[in-house]
């Protein structure tokens, strides 16, 4: 199986991180309405959610640029920030857009095939099968329209790359 490259930021946090509980679900996120610009780095994020939120810092573990740039948040063995409720167990990826209103294409889509080799990569380092029951949208953890309906709506498509990426 191909290792993804993951760009690290080397972000300091405000507040010390703690171990994720254990790891049985992924959990995909988009960044939704932001105007124009929302090809949004994970410094950009990190910053927003100390001075807006007053979090430690970013609190997904992974972000996806719009060219398939996979750049590290937070480190993928602490507890996200991403899904109340649900951080204990779940790894946060957020994919630059929004695609409530952009589409998703299925080819030549950088961000797809970088999730989508992303999700092997984990699936793989926690042993989890990759199916629709491990790998979500926020919208199925809590009332949201994250990850936006033309991201969610390829959902199915993505788990199968990963599982080929997987064997592959």
């Amino acid at each position: 199986m191909q290792k993804v490259n993951v760009v690290e930021t080397f972000l300091d946090f405000q507040d010390r991180l703690v171990h994720r509980e254990c790891t049985d679900m992924i959990v995909v996120h988009h960044t939704g309405e932001c105007g124009y610009d929302n090809d949004w780095s994970a410094e950009k994020i990190h910053r927003m959610h100390i001075e807006e939120r007053g979090w430690a810092g970013i609190g997904y573990h992974y972000v996806i640029r719009k060219d398939g740039t996979i750049e590290r948040g937070r480190q993928h063995w602490t507890r996200g920030a991403h899904a109340q409720g649900d951080n204990w167990h779940t790894i946060g990826i957020h994919v630059s857009g929004n695609f409530e209103k952009e589409d998703f294409a299925e080819t030549n889509n950088p961000q797809m095939e970088s999730l989508a080799m992303l999700i092997a990569n984990i699936a793989y380092d926690y042993g989890l099968q990759i199916d629709s029951n491990t790998v979500v949208g926020h919208c199925d953890l809590m009332s949201t329209d994250c990850p936006g309906a033309n991201l969610y709506d390829k959902l199915n498509v993505i788990i199968g790359k990963a599982n080929w990426y997987l064997q592959n």
